[in-house]
């Protein structure tokens, strides 16, 4: 039986990035959730800007979702697909009737800091692993996320 996976990644480590990406596939699916809740329930007098960006940042988190489940299964694994498991693994918490716009975007950044936390970890590993590919899709991440976190902060004031 052969040490490595079919693209060439020892099994061990394999087994590993894909449990670091399980943890981060349950925190996107449940920040995706939180900040459809925001999109859906934002109130206030900046709702039609706040409701337009909520929805690109759903639509960007729902394509990362896919992603991440992908990567998964590229490292021979089987992404986590039961919401009650996400709920579990994730440190992102479900952000329950949100409607003030500060606080909305304040969950948002909160939720963009700990998937760039949690990505961090994943790079690193996966520089160890030698998987560029993991390690690219993170680095992507989170030099995107980086971004918003400083525009969430200059919104925020």
């Amino acid at each position: 039986m052969s040490d490595t996976n079919a693209i060439g990644l020892h099994q061990n480590s394999a087994s590993q990035l894909a449990e670091k990406l399980n943890v981060l596939l349950a925190n996107y699916q449940v920040f995706y959730m939180n900040v459809r809740g925001y999109h859906w329930n934002v109130k206030g007098p900046q709702f039609f800007e706040l409701h337009a960006k909520f929805e690109e940042f759903y639509t960007d988190l729902l394509t990362k979702v896919d992603e991440v489940a992908e990567r998964i299964l590229t490292l021979g694994h089987k992404p986590v697909h039961a919401y009650s498991d996400y709920v579990a693994m994730a440190q992102i918490g479900e952000d329950k009737d949100v409607h003030d716009g500060e606080a909305c975007v304040r969950g948002i950044l909160k939720g963009y800091q700990t998937l760039i936390e949690l990505q961090r970890d994943l790079l690193a590993a996966a520089s160890d692993a030698d998987d560029e590919g993991t390690a690219s899709q993170a680095s992507d991440y989170i030099r995107e996320q980086e971004k918003t976190v400083w525009m969430l902060n200059a919104y925020l004031g």
